[in-house]
């Protein structure tokens, strides 16, 4: 996953895959997903990203749970 900010025009662009976008989805007037021929998820834009997904606070979690313990990990930027 890449995640792309443009300041000058205040667009974040989340990149899930590397795969060819077949159709471009309107969330609302400010969020975009893109989708691959088979519907998966292959990007988001988020247009306004200041406002929409308070940027530039960053939080990534990646939680694992195996049979004998929990692990957590969690970065902010």
């Amino acid at each position: 996953m890449k995640i792309k900010y443009f300041s000058d025009t205040d667009t974040a662009l989340v990149e899930f895959s590397d795969h060819e976008v077949a159709i471009t989805k309107e969330i609302n007037e400010n969020i975009y997903i893109d989708l691959d021929a088979a519907g998966n998820l292959v990007a988001m834009t988020i247009e306004h990203a200041h406002e929409q997904a308070r940027l530039p606070y960053l939080s990534y979690e990646q939680i694992e749970t195996h049979a004998e313990s929990k692990h957590l990990t969690r970065r902010s930027i």
